[in-house]
């Protein structure tokens, strides 16, 4: 089992963000790596930290982490820090170390000074999706443009910071001298310049180029939900990190299912005679058509509960059911024949309205529903 986020940053649930950074600030600090050379468990601790951090400080992360825990992030594609390489955390939180061991992003174990790493830019695509590809789960293979380093691209060492990717200077004041550290303008920070590049790429050596992406998407997601596949961004510059791909879920509307959460709503329709003498129903599931048997003597209003038939929980708890809504079709126009069978029937017994305890109102069949 992972540890829990919060016990790993020594926080509680309810912390605040700043609380969250300081936690993650005071364990980065001890663990990192020019203060621990060679040291495997202070690495992996330094990694944890990252991770928790990297969840914990995104709000959309942290309340779905909240809810599921660490499910909420299986199989999506890259979430959370598990995947993520020493590139990753010196680039994405150079800048919680407020200029300790160098400041800025690093790259890489070893020595003192390290050179800031370049990120390429994220790419963003939406993903329609039918209710039977949320609920089975699906891999779809998706076209994407992105910029990848040119063939024949090279590099060579920038010749304002030497390669550090960044531009350090000393001011006198009052207090006494006072360095600071910026991003070198030449380079970008990437600590390289365009040595040699072909004709068809661009100033930064890379060039538009379309590749298949897998994208494993899991069962249960939900409208609006993003995935992210690390690493099928945008490149970096020189040996920067390429970007992530960030996908967008849409689900698509069902010609007959009507999704609510976990669960799924049908409406069936039947004839009078189906509904007094009774009948059997085909009906659409997400794993295909069923057929349903309905009692004589059904009401309108009756719901019927066809247990785990509905979409897997996100978290990989369980099932939502499929409720099956029946309605009793009336004519809106007979034949005379017809018109006089109902007029014998007006005073027949059978056909007075009878309600029974069981038989529950249309509120208390809603209650029952989300009870």
């Amino acid at each position: 089992m992972k540890e829990d986020y919060y016990d790993i940053l020594g926080v509680s649930k309810g912390a605040s963000d700043s609380e969250i950074k300081k936690a993650y600030r005071k364990m980065a600090l001890k663990y990192h790596p020019d203060k621990n050379p060679d040291d495997k468990d202070a690495e992996a601790k330094f990694k944890q930290a990252a991770e928790a951090y990297e969840v914990l400080s995104n709000p959309d992360k942290r309340a779905r982490y909240d809810q599921f825990g660490h499910q909420a992030f299986d199989g999506a594609g890259g979430f959370g820090g598990g995947s993520m390489n020493m590139d990753d955390i010196f680039s994405q939180f150079g800048d919680i170390f407020g200029g300790a061991f160098g400041g800025g992003g690093f790259s890489g174990f070893g020595g003192g000074g390290r050179q800031r790493v370049v990120k390429g830019s994220n790419l963003r695509i939406r993903v329609k999706l039918t209710i039977e590809e949320i609920a089975n789960g699906v891999e779809k293979k998706i076209k994407v443009k992105r910029k990848v380093q040119a063939p024949g691209t090279t590099y060579k060492t920038c010749g304002t910071c030497n390669g550090s990717g960044q531009v350090t200077r000393i001011t006198n004041t009052i207090l006494g001298r006072m360095q600071t550290s910026s991003p070198c303008q030449s380079c970008g920070g990437a600590g390289q310049t365009i040595d040699k590049k072909p004709a068809d790429a661009d100033a930064n050596g890379l060039k538009v180029a379309e590749e298949t992406v897998s994208v494993k998407i899991p069962a249960g997601v939900v409208d609006g939900m993003q995935l992210k596949v690390t690493g099928k961004g945008n490149d970096a510059p020189g040996n920067g990190i390429a970007g992530d791909l960030l996908v967008a879920i849409q689900e698509e509307e069902h010609t007959t299912l009507k999704r609510e959460g976990d669960n799924l709503h049908y409406d069936l329709y039947v004839s009078l005679p189906d509904a007094v003498l009774g009948t059997s129903k085909e009906i659409d599931t997400v794993t295909g058509k069923v057929r349903i048997k309905i009692e004589p003597g059904v009401q309108s209003g009756k719901i019927l509960r066809l247990r785990g038939k509905g979409i897997p929980s996100i978290n990989g708890y369980g099932k939502g059911d499929l409720l099956v809504h029946v309605n009793v079709w009336t004519p809106k126009t007979l034949s005379k024949k017809q018109k006089d069978f109902f007029e014998s029937m007006r005073e027949d017994e059978h056909f007075e309205p009878k309600p029974e305890s069981s038989d529950k109102s249309f509120f208390e069949k809603v209650k029952d529903m989300f009870s």
